[in-house]
Parts: structure tokens; sequence; C-alpha cells
């Protein structure tokens, strides 16, 4: 015999029914849908990329003229405002 078990059966004849809820709004509209997710291609996923990396570099391009050019501080200092 295996530790931590026993030869007696248990039997579970009652079985637990639990309320169903209807689903509503969003959750009934997709409820027969079936969705299929395909992921992106080689080149999607270099357009993406290219995409991020050039966004990245102009945000530290302004980071930097920010901290260094008193005029263009001064003009996101007064566009904020």
């Amino acid at each position: 015999m295996v530790k931590g078990f026993s030869n007696n059966e248990v039997k579970n004849d009652a079985e637990i029914k639990e309320p169903k809820k209807e689903k509503k709004g969003l959750a009934a509209f997709l409820k027969g849908k079936k969705f299929t997710y395909t992921l992106p291609g080689k080149k999607q996923i270099n357009i993406f990329g290219s995409i991020v990396l050039g966004l990245n570099m102009f945000l530290i391009l302004l980071v930097i003229l920010y901290l260094k050019n008193q005029e263009f501080h001064d003009f996101v200092f007064n566009v904020g405002r």
C-alpha cells in the first residue's frame, strides 16, 4: 500500500450543482465566437521593432535637449503650465 492512501473507496453520488449565471454584455456576445491568434510574421516584427527603437531614440534626444538647451527647457516648462 502506498503511504497516504487507503483501500476505502469514497463514493460521491450526490453531485453539487452550482447555479450557472447567464453571461451578459460582451461576454454573451463573445460566447459563441471562436478567435484564433496568429503570431506576427518576420516583416511585421521588424516594422514594429523599428518603430519602437526610433521612438526611443527620439525620446532620448528630447531628454538630452531638455537638459542641455535652456530655451527648449523654458518652452517645455511654459507649455506644461
